[in-house]
C-alpha cells in the first residue's frame, strides 16, 4: 500500500518540506491548505530558517541585476575553490522591475524602475507577503534617469510584534547651496498615514549614499553642508523619528575616495573606503565594536592594495575574514581576503548596460508584514499635516523653477 505524504507523522512532513528551495515555498503554500498550515507553523520556520542559515560556508545573499532579483549563494570552504550557486529569480506577486532594493531583516523595501516613482513595495520572500505603499505625491526621476530621493526601512519594538516605518526624504543643492530643497517624510504601517518631519540639516547625505539598516534603524554616510569632503556616520532612529549626531568614522575620506556600509550577520556595521589615486588603490574594512545613540568605536577588518576594483555594494563574512561585492555592470561577485586573496565568481546573468547590480545578506525571516484592516475607514491626515504638504508642494515647485533658469 502506498503512503501518501499528508498521512505520514507532521515532523516527519516538516521535515520534507524544509528542504524545498525558498523560491519555491509561495507555490508550495498554495498546493493545500494543510500545507500552507505547516509552512506558516513557527515550529516549520524555525526548522526552515535553521537549515538556510546553518551550512558552513556558506553564505546567502540578493544579488539585483538587470532590475530582477535573485537568491544566490556564495560557498567558500577550505578543501574546495569557492563557487556561486544560483538559488533561482525571486518572484513576486507582480511582474515588475526594481531599480533599488534595501534588506531590512528578512524584510525588502524595493523602488520600482519607473520613470515617474508612483508607488513602493516591502516584502518577505519567506513569507510570500507583500505590503504595497503609494507616495502622497510621485515624482520623476531626473534627466540623467536618477531618482534623488532617498529611503529606509526600519521598526519600532514593541512586546509582541514590530511596528514597521518607511523613511523616504530628498536632500537637494546646486550652485553652491544658493538653491536648497530638503523634504523628510514618514509612513506608518500601522496608521497607513504619511507624516512630515520637522529636519534643518547642517549635513547632507549625498544621494548616491544607500543606507544600511541595523536593529531597526538606518545609517548613512554623511557630509557637513560647508563642504568640507569629510564624511560622518548619521543614524536615523526610527523609534524618535529623528537623526541622531554626525559619529566619526576610523578613517579620513580624502578626495579620489569612495565609502559604503554594510552590515555584518544583523550585527555590526562595516565600512569599507576605497582609495583610488595615482599608482595607488587602497581597500580598508572597518567593523564596528560599539555602536550607541552618541557613540560609536571600531575595528580593522582587512586593509589590502589592490588594483582598480571598486565594489557598488559588499557583503562580510568574519569568521573566513573575507569580503564579497559587486561591481558596476559586471556580472561578477568578487571576493577579497587577506595576504592578496582574489577571486571573481561569475554570477551567471548577462549584465545590460547602465543596470547597477548589487548585493546584500539574506537571512530568511517569519516577520509579518501587517497588513491593512479590510472593511475600516481609511484614517485622514490631520488639518495640520494637510498644510505641512501643501506648504512644502509649493516650495518643491518654486525651487524646481528656480534651478531650471
Amino acid at each position: 500500500m502506498t503512503t501518501m505524504i499528508s498521512n505520514l507523522p507532521r515532523d516527519l512532513i516538516e521535515e520534507i518540506l524544509s528542504r524545498v528551495p525558498l523560491k519555491s515555498m509561495r507555490t508550495l503554500r498554495l498546493t493545500c491548505k494543510k500545507w500552507g498550515t505547516i509552512l506558516r507553523s513557527e515550529s516549520f520556520t524555525k526548522l526552515h530558517i535553521s537549515k538556510a542559515t546553518t551550512r558552513e560556508g556558506e553564505s546567502t545573499m540578493i544579488t539585483l541585476i538587470n532590475n530582477q532579483l535573485y537568491l544566490t549563494s556564495v560557498v567558500v570552504r577550505n578543501d574546495v575553490d569557492p563557487y556561486t550557486e544560483p538559488r533561482g529569480k525571486l518572484m513576486s506577486e507582480r511582474q515588475v522591475k526594481i531599480s533599488q532594493v534595501f534588506y531590512c531583516e528578512g524584510l525588502l523595501l524595493c523602488i520600482l524602475n519607473e520613470t515617474t516613482v508612483t508607488r513602493f513595495v516591502v516584502w518577505n520572500p519567506y513569507l510570500g507577503q507583500t505590503r504595497w505603499i503609494k507616495p502622497r505625491y510621485s515624482h520623476r526621476k531626473d534627466m540623467f534617469g536618477k531618482d534623488r530621493f532617498h529611503y529606509s526601512l526600519g521598526y519600532v519594538s514593541k512586546k509582541s510584534c514590530r511596528s514597521h516605518k518607511f523613511l523616504r526624504f530628498i536632500d537637494y543643492h546646486r550652485y553652491q547651496y544658493v538653491h536648497q530643497f530638503f523634504w523628510y517624510e514618514i509612513y506608518d504601517f500601522d496608521s497607513d498615514l504619511w507624516t512630515t518631519l520637522d529636519v534643518t540639516p547642517h549635513w547632507f547625505i549625498p544621494y548616491k549614499n544607500s543606507g544600511i539598516s541595523l536593529k531597526g534603524n538606518t545609517y548613512w554616510a554623511a557630509e557637513k553642508r560647508e563642504n568640507d569632503y569629510s564624511k560622518y556616520l548619521i543614524c536615523f532612529d526610527f523609534t524618535r523619528e529623528r537623526f541622531g549626531p554626525l559619529l566619526p568614522l576610523p578613517f579620513s575620506v580624502r578626495d579620489h575616495a569612495y565609502m559604503i556600509l554594510s552590515c555584518v550577520k544583523e550585527e555590526k556595521l562595516a565600512a569599507l573606503i576605497q582609495r583610488h589615486e595615482t599608482h595607488v588603490h587602497e581597500f580598508e574594512i572597518w567593523i564596528t565594536t560599539k555602536l550607541e545613540d552618541e557613540m560609536v568605536s571600531w575595528s580593522m577588518f582587512l586593509r589590502i592594495n589592490t588594483w582598480a576594483i571598486r565594489h557598488e555594494s559588499f557583503v562580510i563574512d568574519e569568521e573566513k575574514k573575507i569580503t564579497m561585492g559587486s561591481n558596476k555592470n559586471l556580472r561578477t561577485i568578487n571576493i577579497i581576503g587577506e595576504a592578496g586573496y582574489f577571486r571573481e565568481l561569475d554570477l551567471g546573468e548577462h549584465v545590460e548596460n547602465n543596470c547597477l547590480s548589487h548585493v546584500c545578506s539574506y537571512v530568511p525571516s517569519s516577520v509579518q508584514i501587517k497588513e491593512l484592516a479590510q472593511g475600516n475607514r481609511k484614517k485622514r491626515q490631520s488639518n495640520l499635516e494637510n498644510r505641512r504638504f501643501k506648504q512644502n508642494m509649493s516650495r518643491l515647485v518654486a525651487f524646481e523653477k528656480a534651478v531650471r533658469r
